[in-house]
């Protein structure tokens, strides 16, 4: 390798040397110079000249139209329509000594069964009889952990479990 060296020293200089010349030209040799116009410090900005222009926020203090005479009265018969309607109220907390360990069911953790007893759930029973209304209904108070009914199928988890049947629970969703 050192005799290819020796006979070739003159080539390789060359050759460092052409590419030296030409990383120069590239990066520093060709550089583009732009001239900008400076404008007189005096004159204003133009940037926000709309914005200086237009009138005070304030001067925008218009009362809106009178309403037409075909809609009077329809806000106090909306309000009482609306006290027509029955209101169910919420289910009271249950007490956590009076329920099931609802963790039990896979899919379902501390979060999800506080959640659940705010709501009046508390046992598996409860879940074994919800229906597909009952689902929905549910599913859309738990946020983010939303889905979680019917793809960890807590029905039939909850109906294994309220009947007692920790073999059929274990061969179907595997070990409590």
């Amino acid at each position: 390798m050192a005799e290819v060296m020796q006979e070739n020293l003159l080539l390789i200089v060359l050759a460092l040397l052409i590419g030296v010349v030409v990383a120069w030209w590239l990066f520093a040799g060709r550089r583009t110079r732009v001239d900008i116009a400076r404008p007189d410090e005096e004159a204003p900005a133009k940037r926000n000249q709309a914005l200086i222009d237009a009138p005070p926020a304030a001067a925008f203090n218009e009362v809106p139209p009178p309403m037409p005479e075909a809609l009077a009265g329809v806000g106090p018969a909306i309000a009482v329509a609306a006290d027509m309607v029955p209101v169910e109220p919420a289910p009271a907390p249950v007490p956590a000594e009076s329920a099931d360990d609802l963790t039990r069911i896979k899919g379902l953790g501390p979060k999800i069964s506080e959640q659940l007893r705010a709501m009046g759930v508390a046992s598996f029973a409860q879940i074994a009889a919800w229906d597909d209304a009952d689902i929905d209904r549910i599913d859309v108070q738990l946020g983010r952990f939303q889905g979680r009914i019917r793809r960890d199928d807590w029905p039939a988890q909850a109906a294994l479990l309220a009947a007692g049947d920790t073999a059929g629970y274990e061969a179907k969703f595997g070990k409590l």
